[in-house]
C-alpha cells in the first residue's frame, strides 16, 4: 500500500480509473465506505458534525506526534466511501501537507463531475474542516 501522498492519489486515480463506467465506480467507492473503522459514538458529537452536507457525516480529528489522524463516518453509503477516499489521503499526514495538498486526483477521477451537487457540496465542507483543523495547528 502507498504511503507518500502522490502515490496514494496516483493509485486512487487508476484504481477508479479502472472501471469503465461511473455505476461501478460508484460500487468501488461505497465498498470503500464499508471498510472503514466504526467510529465511536462518543465522537459523533454536534461539535464533529460536518454542517452542510445532506446525509449526516462526522469527522473526528486528532493530533498525535504533530500528525492529523481521522475517523469520520456517515449515514449514507456513497458518503462513507468519499470519506474513505478522503481519510486515504488525509489521515496520518503533517498539517503542512494537508495545507499544501493538491487535489488534482478529485478531477483525474472524474469523481467532481459526477457526483450531485449536493455530494459535490458536502465533499467541499468536509475537505474545508480537515484543512481548517491543519490550519489550526501550525
Amino acid at each position: 500500500m502507498p504511503t507518500n501522498i502522490d502515490e496514494i492519489q496516483a493509485d486512487l486515480i487508476k484504481r477508479l480509473n479502472y472501471f469503465d463506467n461511473w455505476k461501478d465506480r460508484y460500487k468501488y467507492i461505497i465498498d470503500m465506505g464499508k471498510q472503514l473503522e466504526p467510529m465511536p459514538e462518543e465522537y459523533q458529537t454536534e461539535a464533529n458534525r460536518i454542517h452542510g452536507c445532506q446525509s449526516q457525516v462526522w469527522i473526528h480529528i486528532e493530533e498525535r506526534d504533530g500528525r492529523l489522524y481521522m475517523q469520520a463516518t456517515s449515514d449514507a453509503a456513497i458518503v462513507a466511501g468519499l470519506i474513505a477516499v478522503l481519510l486515504r489521503v488525509y489521515s496520518g499526514r503533517t498539517p503542512d501537507e494537508i495545507i499544501n495538498m493538491p487535489l488534482d486526483f478529485l478531477s483525474q477521477t472524474g469523481l467532481l463531475q459526477h457526483l450531485s451537487p449536493n455530494r459535490s457540496t458536502g465533499l467541499y465542507h468536509m475537505i474545508k474542516r480537515i484543512q481548517a483543523e491543519a490550519q489550526a495547528q501550525v
